[in-house]
């Protein structure tokens, strides 16, 4: 998995995108994250929390995924470039055609 920064992180989500157009899915999945090892015996302090995000498509072989760690205080700026991306990205999909009721 690539760890980059956030606008890296933005441009390579991008291009998943476009790799998996016609054939593939993409999968982003976001948590809370203190970047500490699991069995640290200090609490950390909740100011201590960054989210990390990550994107991953493909399957075994040809699977690409790609890592980035944001600060609270850059979430609400990188959340709506993302959303940005992802409303672009999801011009291929279909609508489902309504059934008339008799």
């Amino acid at each position: 998995m690539v760890q980059c920064d956030e606008n890296r992180f933005l441009t390579e989500l991008s291009k998943l995108f476009e790799r998996n157009k016609t054939v593939g899915s993409v999968w982003i999945s976001m948590k809370r994250s203190n970047n500490k090892p699991r069995k640290s015996k200090n609490p950390s302090k909740p100011e201590d929390y960054m989210c990390i995000v990550r994107a991953q498509a493909g399957k075994k072989e040809k699977k690409r995924e790609i890592s980035t760690l944001v600060s609270a205080a850059q979430y609400p700026k990188f959340q709506n470039s993302m959303t940005l991306i992802m409303k672009a990205s999801m011009d291929v999909l279909k609508k489902k055609a309504k059934k008339d009721k008799k």
